[in-house]
């Protein structure tokens, strides 16, 4: 109690006095700016999953070739879950003589549970938020199938062996499928009105889903205990299966989210560590004095302890309420983007990870410097020029290198890329304190060739070396990781914008003929639609691995169905596509024609484990084709085009029968043409896309904005870097001012030393940070965010320039007080 009532005086008293300020700064930005991104990243990522479940309509979904049991149902609704039912099967409709085979789905009330159905009076026209589902007698067919068989608002339409009057036309609904198995007109009718078409028999192909939401805790137990209980057969699905698009762009940001707030700890850590370096030299005579009045080494000691975890807490606090308060902020001027009519709670976690950083962070980088007044001799009192030993090299640098791994790891916990981060950020700190003992050595040099203020700021920083080289390392370290995240947030957010532009493909068009693909094209050309690649299509199956059955290799998400157990969407290409980058093996040329070889998704070979060189077994059409894995694809899913998981080599597939499918954009008001495209081809299956790009544009927006708001975190780590180091020396630049100004230096002449000094410092700093950062995004770039990476001169220009303005106002600013004390004052202290 002894200690704690004296570690409480004492931080009072220094409170008071302003000693703790820079320290105490640096820790609450630090837990602020983790817990910020914390609770932020939590909620948006939470109302980025509830708009990103509109893609399945729920938030998981099961599908099932059989009736789902009651159990499933039963269950969710203990666990306090929203549950609904769909039953989809293909049917022939009439209106009179005119018919099409149609893609039936019949739901119950409560459905979607995500997203929204769109509805309209007329085909292919901008559709309003329906209400509900189809009243009992009623149906929703979509524009493709109205305009196909020639009805209208009031048709009357036969299914089995009932009729049903159209109440409305289906524009989209939030499940249509992404991946183009529904490759039939859709419509949505009630499932009460099911059991009167009669269309279900012994032997019919139906496929029933459950769909399922709720809160996320919930729905996550909900779905461990489905993976337990489902059937073989049945297919569990949720986001990360129903949209590459989203999940690509949430990773991206997420991975982003992760290196600022890792980028934000650091910096306020090198900023914690050069404020106890500055705290423990002011501290050294009271030391020395309490123990000449008796205090022993396990009490100072203890007494050093109880101060950091006071400041902890302290700090954890208020960076926590902080951090709270700039999210709370933030989400409440970006409301108008989210969709979801209500943002989910924060998660407590943040608030527990800010307290384990505050002592993190004191205890790498602020304790081994406490530690050093344990070990100052109670002789100081008589000698000022006595000080605590040198310390061991381990003790003074290992817990530093241990937190700093520790948050590495935390960001990145994959061997491989932990590994090049933590080598880079050292080999980067190295090459930093090398340039810095380079400019001491050169400082030294030029001391006697320049002006009357440069030779004060040149000698300031020959004099003081290793402050030098320590304020080098900051300077440069901070002003690295801020170019380097503005880079990778230029390179996000440009691909973003590059991967949805205005006039992306918003309709894909199913199921052309071979013999109809010219004429097909030069219609959509003559209606003045923007048209990318035409593709083959054939359906296949997987059947075998190196000789293995394909079932074998089911080494996808435990329980769920994996590449290896459903049918797959086949096509031939001879060019690699823009938004496709062959990532392992080679891609084949004119030599190749006809050879036995494909291309693989990253997706499918991650799933399957496969290898290059592997063989794989396919059942296409009846017929048993081997072939032999030439190459690995990173696919860009996001860019809209028609993409495959797996593509042939040209010429294998050349005989067997099959269709083609391409996208294209088309105008708004464009109903017209679309009406008689469908009549002109009456086999194209239609899909508009415009509401799934609408979902993932509204995603997009929010992720970068959550990339914005956490830059700004950084910016202010960053400053108090800046702080930190520029008050490291206060005491001996105000002894330094006195003497100058004493000995007829004017005030002009130490302000302009100060400032030549702190430049100096400051653009050396920019150009080595300019360079690292360059390095460190083009790797980040091209291997963890697995963008294109695009070189610059404006970040150097940035560092160089920026790095030398910076420092110097802030040195200025930060030690204007010390030049304008007078200099009689300062020598009486």
């Amino acid at each position: 109690m002894k200690a704690l009532r004296l570690a409480l005086r004492l931080l009072a008293r220094e409170w008071r006095s302003g000693e703790l300020g820079v320290l105490l700064l640096a820790l609450i930005v630090a837990v602020a700016a983790l817990t910020g991104v914390g609770f932020l990243v939590s909620r948006i990522g939470a109302a980025v999953a509830l708009q990103a479940s509109a893609v399945l309509a729920a938030d998981i979904r099961l599908s099932s070739p059989q009736p789902l049991r009651d159990e499933y149902f039963g269950e969710a609704a203990q666990r306090g879950l929203r549950s609904a039912r769909s039953t989809r099967l293909l049917s022939v409709v009439f209106n009179g003589d005119a018919s099409q085979l149609t893609n039936l789905v019949a739901v119950t009330s409560g459905y979607p549970l995500r997203g929204r159905v769109l509805l309209a009076a007329e085909p292919f026209t901008p559709g309003t938020t329906a209400s509900g589902i189809p009243a009992p007698g009623e149906v929703w067919p979509d524009s493709k199938l109205l305009a196909a068989v020639g009805g209208s608002v009031g048709t009357e339409l036969s299914i089995g062996a009932a009729n049903f009057r159209v109440s409305r036309v289906l524009i989209s609904r939030p499940d249509q499928s992404g991946t183009f198995a529904e490759l039939a007109p859709t419509l949505i009718m009630n499932a009460a009105d099911l059991p009167a078409t009669r269309l279900i028999q012994p032997g019919s192909r139906v496929s029933y889903g459950g769909l399922f939401a709720g809160e996320r805790a919930r729905i996550e137990a909900f779905k461990s205990w489905l993976l337990a209980h489902k059937r073989p057969a049945e297919r569990l699905r949720d986001i990360t299966d129903a949209s590459p698009q989203v999940r690509d762009a949430v990773e991206r940001a997420g991975r982003f989210l992760s290196l600022a707030s890792l980028v934000s700890v650091l910096l306020c850590a090198i900023a914690v560590a050069m404020a106890a370096r500055r705290y423990v030299n002011r501290h050294l005579d009271t030391v020395a004095l309490l123990k000449t009045l008796g205090a022993s080494r396990a009490f100072t000691l203890g007494l050093s302890v109880l101060q950091l975890l006071l400041l902890a807490l302290l700090a954890a606090a208020v960076g926590a309420a902080i951090g709270f308060l700039a999210q709370e902020w933030l989400l409440r001027t970006v409301r108008g983007l989210l969709t979801v009519s209500e943002v989910p709670p924060p998660s407590l976690m943040p608030l527990a990870i800010g307290f384990v950083t505050a002592v993190a962070v004191l205890a790498g980088f602020a304790l081994p410097a406490l530690l050093q007044l344990v070990r100052v001799p109670a002789l100081r009192v008589l000698r000022r020029d006595v000080g605590p030993p040198p310390p061991l090299v381990l003790l003074a640098f290992g817990p530093a290198v241990a937190v700093v791994l520790l948050l590495i790891y935390w960001v990145e916990p994959s061997g491989r890329m932990f590994l090049y981060l933590s080598a880079g950020l050292a080999a980067f700190v190295v090459v930093l304190t090398l340039a810095g003992l380079l400019l001491v050595a050169l400082a030294g040099r030029l001391r006697g060739r320049v002006g009357v203020a440069w030779r004060f700021g040149v000698a300031n920083l020959s004099r003081r070396r290793a402050e030098s080289v320590v304020q080098l390392v900051a300077f440069g370290t901070g002003i690295m990781v801020l170019l380097l995240l503005a880079i990778l947030r230029s390179d996000i957010n440009g691909d973003w914008r590059r991967s949805l532009p205005a006039n992306l493909p918003n309709y894909f068009f199913i199921n052309i003929p071979p013999h109809s693909r010219e004429e097909f094209s030069r219609f959509l050309e003559a209606q003045g639609a923007r048209t990318t690649r035409m593709l083959p299509m054939i359906r296949g199956r997987l059947t075998a691995i190196n000789g293995h059955p394909a079932e074998d290799a089911r080494a996808g998400r435990a329980g769920e169905e994996s590449f290896a157990t459903r049918e797959q969407n086949l096509t031939w290409a001879a060019g690699l596509g823009p938004d496709n980058r062959v990532i392992a093996g080679r891609w084949w040329g004119a030599a190749d024609f006809g050879q036995p070889l494909v291309s693989l998704a990253s997706e499918f070979q991650e799933s399957l484990g496969v290898r290059i060189g592997d063989h794989l077994t396919f059942d296409i059409a009846g017929e048993t084709r081997e072939v032999t894995v030439a190459s690995i694809r990173k696919v860009k899913w996001d860019s809209f085009q028609p993409n495959f998981f797996i593509v042939f080599a040209p010429g294998v597939l050349d005989g067997v029968a099959g269709t083609y499918m391409t996208s294209a954009y088309f105008t708004p008001g464009s109903a017209r043409s679309l009406a008689t495209l469908a009549h002109r081809f009456p086999s194209v299956s239609i899909f508009d896309i415009e509401e799934l790009l609408a979902q993932v544009r509204a995603v997009l927006d929010k992720a970068a904005l959550a990339v914005q708001s956490v830059f700004v975190f950084t910016l202010f780590a960053g400053l108090t870097v800046l702080l930190a180091a520029v008050q490291s020396s206060r005491d001996e630049r105000r002894y330094e001012s006195a003497m100058l100004r004493t000995l007829g230096a004017s005030r002009g002449t130490v302000v302009q030393g100060v400032l030549a000094e702190f430049a100096t410092l400051g653009s050396l700093s920019g150009l080595l940070a300019a360079s690292g950062a360059s390095l460190a995004a083009y790797f980040l770039t091209t291997h963890w965010l697995e963008l294109h990476y695009t070189f610059e001169l404006l970040p150097w220009g940035e560092g160089v320039l920026g790095g030398a303005l910076l420092v110097a106002a802030g040195g200025w600013l930060a030690t204007r007080s010390v030049v304008n004390q007078p200099p009689l004052t300062t020598l009486r202290a």
